[in-house]
């Protein structure tokens, strides 16, 4: 198959890349940078500006499946993460529907639609809680920024259903790699011995491990009932505090020592929702589907990362 990912230099694109490579797949990346995407060998990356149809078009027609993972990081690649300036949320909101507008006008160009688009999306989608409310695929949106960022940013990919391409949403929690994302900025505070919860610990944490994510994923391209929203977050979501006692008794420390919500909203201003507020998301379609999780407990799967 010839396969077409966006954001395939983040972290759930090259572990995508990477699971589906030993298929033999024709597997193409669209980036902004091909020059230094530094891909795993299986993939060629193309140059797109995520703005405008260009000459990548051409490899949308005719294409089985097109993935799309592309978007600004909403904490930021930093050790630290980035406050949530004016131009910070512009750039999180616009970098995303912006990549899904134009990759749907190319699919519109094209004389043989792909069979499926994979939309990129997160539990953002229900908004930053703090009660504990078991939300599936039909709970409605939340009202703060990253549920509106999520509700346009799906929205953008809805027209290729009316060209009679297969659209399956992929609203993705907290993935856990130890090679990226917020798990290793999790552990720092661990391996000094001074982990703990952030705020009271309450918030729920719907989590799921790096290869459960890509293989959710694949599974979404080749199921061909999967269309529509589906969450991928392990069955067995925990709240902060669980998790903070689950990743200290991996790691052999202790994990009392709480982050006070006031000084992480203090430095992190409205990017600290992400921390002191969640959603209890639970992936009800992906189970009704028949898809069987390879770490459905958070022990055994930070074991396995660690």
């Amino acid at each position: 198959m010839r396969i077409i990912i966006t954001g395939g230099t983040g972290l759930i694109g090259r572990a995508l890349i990477r699971w589906l490579s030993p298929a033999g797949h024709e597997i193409i990346v669209l980036s902004r940078h091909p020059g230094r995407a530094n891909l795993p060998h299986a993939a060629l990356p193309v140059f797109w500006d995520g703005i405008n149809v260009g000459d990548w078009a051409r490899l949308v027609d005719g294409a089985d499946v097109v993935v799309n993972l592309a978007g600004e990081n909403i904490a930021g690649t930093g050790a630290i993460p980035a406050q949530w300036t004016k131009a910070r949320k512009r750039r999180i909101l616009e970098s995303r529907v912006n990549a899904t507008n134009v990759l749907v006008s190319a699919m519109a160009q094209a004389q043989t639609k792909p069979k499926v688009l994979v939309q990129g999306s997160a539990v953002g989608y229900y908004g930053g809680r703090l009660d504990d409310v078991v939300l599936d695929e039909s709970a409605p949106p939340g009202d703060d920024f990253l549920a509106d960022v999520v509700v346009h940013w799906e929205a953008a990919s809805k027209p290729v259903e009316e060209m009679g391409v297969r659209l399956a949403i992929a609203r993705t929690g907290l993935v856990l790699s130890a090679t990226g994302g917020s798990l290793p900025r999790t552990l720092t505070p661990f391996k000094f011995f001074l982990g703990g919860p952030l705020g009271h610990g309450r918030q729920w944490w719907p989590w799921i491990h790096i290869r459960d994510e890509v293989r959710a994923l694949a599974f979404l391209m080749m199921e061909e009932r999967a269309s529509g929203p589906f969450n991928l977050t392990a069955p067995n979501p925990v709240t902060n505090r669980e998790f903070a006692l689950i990743l200290g008794k991996v790691m052999g420390r202790p994990a009392f020592l709480s982050a006070p919500a006031f000084a992480l909203r203090a430095g992190l201003g409205e990017m600290a929702d992400l921390l002191l507020k969640g959603q209890r998301v639970v992936p009800k379609r992906l189970l009704e589907l028949g898809f069987q999780f390879e770490f459905p407990d958070l022990e055994p799967a930070l074991r396995d990362l660690l």
